[in-house]
């Protein structure tokens, strides 16, 4: 085997692969010809950030097994070239959760006695003792927005200092959370009850702006807000607002909109801890990256065990060519139902049905996981390939059933329904032309929308004006319809009886071109103050 150490790694990622008798390492420093050249006759290659393996350089690595990111992101890799290739790319989420874990303590004690200022003027030669008056952890309410690894590994550590853990996250089973000793609630009473509050969840169009001037209005005053997560989950100037008037006591942020940060409304305030995003900046958590990656990446080789890989498994091209719009539909049937069920999210079952069910299913099954959970867990993003361990290991089920014979016009079709304790939420599509995936049914209505682009998912009473009143909303915000489809209950008696849709209800699905992403929020905000408008949802799919 020959590997490829494209960039600077610990000597210890190195040390892995040189056990093996008769593997062949070239690191970054032994590179002379250029990495296409070195690449002609590699099995692997292990990058970081720097590297861009696009298309044109993994032309020239026929032999070329395996892509090891060390490190979450994967942008630097072009992972669909890599899978019409057939080599697997692997990424290492997860590895620096104790560090994202400690810091944010770290933070979180900082705020609470002051260090940063009482550290400051110390080196100013002040005494300023009877000012740095601090408060003890114990006995406070932390609340947890997110429940990955990360928001996990924070409630084992703020246990031990006896405070009171709540915690907000639709995708975890009810038993993990309280097997932490972390009471579940909704997100609104996360605002209301914690003396500190600590985000652990990725950017979505759900997550944007989370902490803004409404959310934090209801928050108790002197709260302490930590960010280790991502910048964009704060309304900056809001949090600056609140921070001035006291009504927030101390923030102490790691991420930020823009960075690295060069102006910013935080800088004159002296109740706000400022980091440079080093929340996984450790030397432990590096080396343990790296060293997690040349495992899996010589687990692979030797074993053809896939770990933590981000694009599907190697196919035939026939193979690929073929699943490859049925695993794209999955997926964005996933992304539309996601934060669609009411409570905590406990068991999805997935239907396929026709020639859908005849075929290799895991990949669809994987990628309507990963739309499930896209972007819920801030240090670990499920993907094609480890989507049924994130499942697993957040102790929710997975039922599968195929029929492969099937009546109706789409010859294969899909269906996604998640349960809770609360009520459930499911939807059915299929493909059509070739490539284009279309949503069928949702939560029992049948109703034909793209799954493309930006769409709001709309459930009203069927009253006559509802859809006037819709389009004259988004016309107000300058916000222009693409599609609009509409569904009604075809028979209400047989539905009030399943519970699934309340009698008398209809769907909107309409599909919207957005200028600015503040105009599709106010469009929103506008449609949900409509009396017949029970819900409304903002839901971001992209293109095909």
């Amino acid at each position: 085997m020959k590997i490829v150490l494209a960039e600077k790694v610990s000597p210890a990622t190195a040390a892995v692969f040189q056990q093996e008798p008769g593997w062949q390492v070239v690191t970054a420093d032994q590179i002379k010809n250029g990495l296409a050249a070195e690449l002609a006759d590699a099995d692997a290659l292990v990058v970081r950030s720097a590297v861009q393996a696009d298309a044109k350089l993994l032309e020239s690595a026929p032999k070329l097994r395996v892509i090891g990111r060390a490190g979450v992101g994967v942008d630097n890799i072009d992972t669909d070239a890599a899978t019409r290739k057939g080599i697997v790319v692997m990424n290492t989420p997860g590895a620096n959760a104790i560090a994202v874990a400690e810091l944010t303590i770290g933070l979180m004690v900082s705020l609470a006695r002051a260090i940063p200022r009482a550290n400051a003027t110390m080196h100013a030669g002040k005494w300023e003792k009877k000012t740095l008056q601090g408060q003890e952890l114990r006995g406070k309410t932390l609340g947890i927005v997110g429940l990955g690894r990360i928001g996990l590994e924070v409630a084992r550590r703020a246990r031990s200092f006896g405070m009171e853990l709540i915690g907000y996250d639709p995708f975890i089973a009810p038993v993990i959370a309280r097997e932490n000793d972390v009471t579940l609630v909704p997100i609104d009473e996360i605002f209301r009850r914690s003396d500190y509050l600590t985000l652990h969840v990725g950017l979505t169009p759900q997550t944007e702006g989370l902490i803004n001037a409404t959310s934090l209005a209801v928050m108790k005053k002197g709260v302490r807000i930590i960010n280790c997560a991502r910048g964009e989950l704060i309304v900056e100037q809001a949090l600056a607002d609140a921070l001035k008037s006291g009504h927030v006591g101390g923030a102490a942020l790691d991420v930020f909109h823009q960075e690295p940060l060069k102006d910013s409304p935080f800088f004159e305030l002296d109740n706000v801890i400022l980091s440079p995003h080093i929340a996984g900046s450790t030397d432990e958590a590096q080396e343990a990256i790296g060293i997690q990656l040349a495992h899996q990446v010589r687990d692979y080789l030797k074993l053809g065990v896939v770990q933590n890989a981000v694009n599907v498994p190697s196919l035939t091209h026939e193979e690929y060519t073929e699943i490859a719009p049925y695993i794209e539909m999955a997926e964005r049937l996933g992304k539309f139902l996601s934060h669609a069920v009411p409570g905590n999210l406990e068991n999805i079952q997935i239907s396929y049905s026709g020639r859908l069910a005849a075929g290799k299913t895991d990949l669809v099954r994987n990628a309507a996981l990963a739309g499930i959970f896209e972007s819920s867990d801030g240090g670990s993003i499920a993907n094609r390939i480890n989507a049924a361990a994130v499942a697993e290991e957040r102790g929710i089920r997975v039922q599968e059933d195929k029929k492969e014979f099937t009546t109706g016009g789409a010859g294969s079709v899909l269906k996604l329904v998640l349960h809770s304790s609360e009520g459930d939420a499911s939807a059915s599509a299929t493909v059509l032309h070739g490539t284009s995936p279309r949503l069928l049914t949702y939560d029992g209505i049948d109703i034909e929308a793209p799954l493309t682009g930006t769409l709001v998912a709309i459930r009203n009473h069927d009253v006559p004006g509802v859809i006037g009143r819709i389009g004259t909303i988004l016309g107000e915000q300058a916000v222009n319809i693409a599609n609009f489809a509409l569904g009604r209950a075809h028979d209400v008696a047989r539905e009030a009886r399943s519970q699934r849709v309340p009698q008398g209800q209809a769907l909107a699905v309409v599909q919207i071109d957005v200028p600015k992403a503040a105009s599709a929020n106010a469009a929103v905000e506008a449609l949900r103050k409509v009396e017949a408008i029970a819900s409304v949802r903002l839901i971001e799919l992209g293109k095909v």
